[in-house]
Order: structure tokens, then sequence, then C-alpha cells
């Protein structure tokens, strides 16, 4: 089976993943062209249809995957940190120059084209980890090694919720991914989980309920280390902080999320039922996956979407018009593909000899199943509507040229 093609030299790069990639592609660009196309429209390839428009990018991601792979490997990680700190200083521009979309300051207007720098800090903060982690350090480095590191991600998070885009602030937290891989404690995962447990739970009930749960925990643990001075001390700490937590959710809630998020967020606890307003978007995404059945209406035969029945289609729930054209067959190909493509990151992840290679690969290959994860999970409801892009397949030229790199830069790595 051939796994490896050639571009001249003795330059060999994955197929499986550059396949994985194309078949997203193509995928995405049929939903939109269903969704969108009007045959009473004049021109084909007016620049004022969708499916054109994104032609013009994917042709444009093929210029830079071309690129990419003519380009030394080398420069990748010597340019880590200089393409992440250029991308922080977009991102700081995008506050006192951008254009507001969807709530979102966060866009840089060009003409009739719109340029989102966060989907490219995606990039750059991944490039910057595996720079960071590669790097030989000395005793006083490794003891700050995961201060520095948690530094490097929360800025770009601080930036973005500046810019009120709450849900691609959270994507870069897809990098805890890569911490644990290299080394950090499966607790942080643990008091992550917890964290975000214990802030639903308060705001589903309220802080007397999250307290009294609280509360009896820490007297079970008493209970159970009462013979240990270390543990109890400990148990106590963690006591006061879940206490200082539970205090500070609703502040969190009706501080620092917008209005339409804690909407959705009442919503999906079920505390406010709203369906011709914050129950709209997700009522109609179900309605157009179910109505697929196991088959689909066929390619070009929705009527959910092609109806535009379901808000924003294109982007944020394309999905939408999978399932709704291909069914549940069709939506768990989808699945499947993207599965194969993180998958065979990973795979190639574990096979590289340089460490750089090894830890961007973990980085990008989080970022992808996080977005695929939380898109797919907020259009069937099982997650709260959060507003990021299913890669390679929504409707956007930000997106498919920050996957396109990031997919591209790893073929060549892996190429070294």
């Amino acid at each position: 089976m051939i796994k490896e093609v050639s571009l001249g030299g003795s330059n060999k790069f994955d197929i499986p993943l550059i396949l994985y990639f194309f078949a997203l592609l193509l995928v995405g660009w049929l939903t939109i062209f269903s969704t969108s196309y009007n045959p009473a429209a004049e021109d084909f390839f007016s620049m004022s249809n969708a499916y054109t428009r994104q032609l013009v990018f994917i042709g444009s991601s093929f210029v830079i995957a071309i690129v990419i792979l003519l380009l030394k490997g080398q420069y990748y990680s010597f340019l880590a940190y200089p393409i992440y700190l250029f991308c922080l200083l977009l991102m700081i521009l995008v506050l006192f120059f951008g254009t507001e979309i969807s709530g979102a300051h966060a866009w840089i207007k060009i003409g009739n084209f719109s340029i989102q720098p966060t989907e490219f800090c995606k990039l750059g903060a991944a490039l910057a980890f595996a720079k960071f982690f590669s790097e030989g350090k000395t005793s006083q480095q490794k003891r700050n090694m995961w201060l520095v590191a948690f530094v490097l991600l929360l800025i770009p998070v601080f930036i973005i919720m500046l810019q009120k885009d709450t849900g691609s602030a959270l994507v870069f937290f897809s990098f805890i991914l890569l911490f644990y891989r290299i080394g950090l404690t499966g607790w942080i995962l643990v008091v992550g989980g917890t964290s975000a447990a214990l802030f639903l739970f308060t705001l589903y009930l309220n802080e007397i309920y999250a307290v009294t749960l609280v509360t009896a925990v820490f007297i079970i643990f008493w209970v159970l280390n009462r013979k240990s001075k270390k543990k109890l001390v400990r148990n106590a700490f963690v006591f006061f902080l879940a206490l200082i937590f539970i205090a500070g959710v609703n502040w969190g809630y009706n501080n620092m999320l917008q209005i339409h998020q804690k909407t959705r967020i009442d919503t999906l606890l079920g505390k406010v039922d709203d369906p011709q307003g914050a129950d709209f978007n997700l009522n109609q995404s179900k309605i157009a996956i179910g109505s697929g059945g196991w088959v689909g209406k066929g390619y070009r035969h929705g009527t959910q979407t092609k109806l535009n029945f379901v808000p924003e289609q294109h982007t944020d729930f394309i999905f939408c018009g999978i399932g709704e054209e291909w069914g549940f067959l069709g939506s768990i190909t989808v699945c499947l593909l993207f599965l194969g493509l993180v998958l065979r990151i990973f795979q190639l992840s574990e096979r590289q000899r340089d460490p750089f290679s090894k830890y961007y690969g973990y980085g990008i290959a989080g970022i992808i199943f996080f977005h695929f994860f939380i898109n797919i999970g907020m259009t069937i409801g099982l997650l709260p509507i959060i507003g990021i892009p299913l890669p390679l397949i929504s409707y956007g030229g930000s997106s498919l040229w920050a996957f396109t790199i990031m997919i591209f830069v790893f073929v060549k790595l892996d190429n070294r």
C-alpha cells in the first residue's frame, strides 16, 4: 500500500493525511454549494455566491499548501516565536481597528472580505509551544516550565475574551492535551472537569446546594484521611478554594459572558424555554439532522437547509446540511474522516525523531479534535452553542487557511 508520495528529489509526503484533508474539503464545498445554490442566479461564478467565494478560498489554500511544502522545514522552528508574537500583535490591533461580526469584535475588514486573526493565532500558539517544549532547559527553567507554558496559553485567551469571542478562547485550552502528553499531571484535567461540573451545578441550582455538596464531599474525605495531617491540610485548602469558586460563579456568569451566551447556557440547563428565540437555532438544527433519517433526503434535496430554516448553515451549523442530505450514514462517514485525520496526526507525531515536530503534531491534533467535537456536539444539542467552525468544512477563508497551514506545516515536518 502506497503511503508516501515524492514531490521531487527525496522528499516524501504522507498520502493518507493529505487524502483526509482533500476529502473533508470536498465534503465542505459540496455542502456549501448544495445549501446555497440558486438556479435563478444570473452568474454561476459570481462572487456574491457563497460557494464561489469558498472555491476561491480552496484554490488559494492549495497555493498556500504548495508553498509550505517547498519551504525548508527548519524555518517553522526558527520562526515559531516571531509568528506567535505577530499573531498576538494582530489580535491587539483588532481591538482598536477591528470590525464586529455576530457580537465578536474579532475581524479585520479588507474590501468585501474579512480576516479573523484569532484563527491564525491557534497556529502561532502551536508553533510556540512546540518550540518551547523542545528547547533544552536548565534546572531552574524546568521548575518554572509549567508556569511559563500557562502564561503563553493565557495571553491569547485574555485578548480574545476582550474581543468577546468566548468560543475561540476556549479552543486554546485544547493545548492541555499537549501539556498532558509532555508530562503535566493528570490532576489538572480532573480539576478542570470538576470545575466545569461545579460551575454548571451552581448555575442549575444555586450556591447553597453547591456549598452543601462540596461540604459533604469534604466531610467524607476528612473521615477517610483523619489520620494524615498532611492530607487534612490539603483537603481543607481545596475546600476553601471550592467555596471561593462557588462564590464567584454568578459574578463570572453575569460579567464575563455575553447575553446570548448566558441564554444558551440557560436553555441547555433547561432553565429557559424559548423556541422562537434562544432555542431556535438548536431546534432547527435538530429538525434538519433528524429529518435526514438513515440515508438522507439526497444531495440538494434538503428542505430545512435549502430554505434557510437553519441559521448560519454555511458556517457553525453546516453539519445540519450533511445530516439532512446524507443522513446518519453520511454523518458517521464525516465523523470517521475527522477521527481518521486526528488519529493519523497522532500516529505520525509518535514516530517523529525531532521533539519540535512531535509536539507540534499533538498541538494541532488537539485543536482539530476540539473544533470537531464541540461543533458537532452543539449542533445536536449535547453542548452549548459557542460558535466555532467545523474544520475544512465550514464556510470561511480565515478558518480554511489556518487549518491548511497547520496541517501542511506538519506534513512538511513529518517529511524531515
